[in-house]
């Protein structure tokens, strides 16, 4: 839960693809669902590696197609789209954040394949970008104005899980 320090940690890359990776991808992808978001990088779970689950997915096809992505990197992106953005490590806030319209991200699958994924807007391109800069030890509200991070930073002390 932000402000936790693992959630500004940047992630280590993932170096070996074994049965206790796949079983703590299969955890995320779990937690994610359960928590009823539509993407999750490790770190938000504790663990400080290059990792991101995602699903975006209209409601009908929700489940049957996760998106695993190991050791991602955004390497094109281009133009600019503004959109609303919530986290699941800040639970109840919501708000606008610039990105880029297209980007175009090289990672390996959960089976250790080399995969690339173009996003061209939309929640798919938004997603990639939002759990990239966790891995990097970014949050979303990092990306707003001055005066909306300091109006964020009071809502926050408000609305913030007591159990945290």
């Amino acid at each position: 839960m932000y402000p936790h320090e693992i959630l500004r940690q940047v992630a280590e890359p993932v170096k070996n693809i074994d049965g206790a990776l796949q079983a703590f991808i299969d955890d995320m992808i779990k937690t994610m669902y359960k928590a009823e978001g539509v993407g999750l990088a490790a770190n938000q779970v504790g663990r400080p590696i290059e990792l991101v689950v995602m699903d975006c997915a209209t409601d009908d096809e929700r489940g049957k197609n996760p998106i695993v992505l190991i050791n991602p990197r955004i390497i094109e992106q281009e133009g600019e789209m503004v959109g609303e953005e919530g986290c699941l490590s800040i639970p109840g806030y919501g708000a606008k954040v610039r990105r880029s319209e297209v980007v175009l991200v090289k990672a390996y699958d959960r089976d250790g394949k080399e995969i690339e994924i173009e996003a061209r807007g939309g929640l798919l391109s938004k997603c990639i970008q939002h759990e990239i800069d966790h891995l990097k030890g970014i949050c979303f509200v990092d990306r707003l104005s001055p005066v909306k991070k300091a109006l964020f930073k009071k809502r926050w002390a408000k609305i913030r899980p007591k159990d945290e």
